[in-house]
């Protein structure tokens, strides 16, 4: 089945030629079905990519998904044109009176500064309240799940020496949780951040449970026993050269950044990356919208209430 976007989305494209099955609004009107409600909050500067790692893996599943994407209302983006976020875009202010299946907020290259300095912190303070009352399951992605932490749980961040850059090895912690459903003992993921969740402060809150670990790169993948809500340190999302582009990008600009750890053969640039986590990409989306969404999720929106309510083991 199909994801759902707008037929004139610059996504389309890039994904009818990997062969993503998609579907515009015309067609997705004789479809006697009820499709999936997805939010997607989209905090990343270069919001187009984004679109498309992310709607690449919601695709790959046998549901109709509808995408909503929202952005942050008064936040001026600076890579992506107007006329895109005007077309494809609303805004919290406008969808809060409605209900969704389920939401993902992504990362932000905001890192750095405190919470409460970032211009669009309050905003965000009301989505992700609004999203334990009104999205089944919620999807944080890096900053958004360090945001997600602080917020609900005042699990605070602490800045790296150094970048955590590159591919690093994970472990399940627990072989039975459904979203690792078909999982390899151990799997990798890609990371780009400069602050880090810490494994003690974890911890600390008994509302919470680490599921994935990494030696390099700490607790990966976070589940809030009861708000339906999972908070991830890294980007399963990320194309082949994402990290590539973000290394040289980041040399150009005369700044101190190491070739990223596990990703070029021979950690030389001039080889083109091996991707080894994009099997584990797709698995883990498609068992969160089918174990976490579809099979949970009522068939009337306006039953969601509240946060309360485990996510499925």
């Amino acid at each position: 089945m199909p994801i759902k976007i707008p037929a004139s989305l610059p996504a389309r494209a890039a994904l009818e030629q990997e062969k993503i099955f998609v579907m515009t609004d015309d067609r997705a009107v004789a479809q006697d079905i009820r499709p999936i409600q997805i939010a997607i909050v989209n905090l990343m500067p270069t919001k187009i990519a984004t679109e498309i790692q992310l709607l690449r893996l919601l695709g790959n599943t046998p549901l109709q998904i509808d995408i909503t994407l929202l952005k942050a209302e008064h936040h001026v983006s600076k890579n992506t044109s107007s006329d895109h976020l005007e077309r494809f875009y609303t805004t919290f202010s406008k969808v809060n009176d409605k209900k969704f299946d389920g939401m993902i907020v992504t990362g932000a290259p905001v890192e750095m500064l405190d919470f409460t300095d970032v211009d669009y912190w309050s905003e965000l303070q009301e989505i992700i309240d609004y999203s334990a009352e009104n999205a089944f399951s919620t999807l944080f992605i890096c900053w958004g799940a360090q945001a997600g932490l602080f917020h609900r749980y005042g699990v605070p961040k602490y800045v790296l020496p150094e970048k955590k850059f590159g591919v690093f090895k994970h472990t399940l912690t627990s072989r039975t949780k459904k979203i690792f459903r078909g999982f390899d003992d151990t799997f990798y993921m890609p990371h780009s951040r400069h602050t880090e969740v810490r494994l003690e402060d974890v911890l600390k809150v008994p509302q919470l449970e680490v599921l994935a670990w990494s030696e390099e790169a700490g607790p990966s993948v976070i589940r809030a026993k009861e708000s339906r809500a999972l908070f991830v340190s890294g980007h399963f999302e990320y194309d082949a050269d994402t990290l590539a582009k973000e290394y040289f990008r980041d040399k150009e600009r005369g700044l101190d950044i190491k070739v990223p750890a596990n990703y070029f053969p021979g950690d030389d640039p001039a080889n083109p990356p091996i991707v080894n986590w994009r099997a584990h990409a797709h698995l883990f989306f498609s068992n969160w919208l089918n174990y976490h969404v579809y099979q949970e999720t009522p068939f009337e929106l306006t039953a969601i209430q509240s946060r309360d309510g485990a996510l499925p083991d």
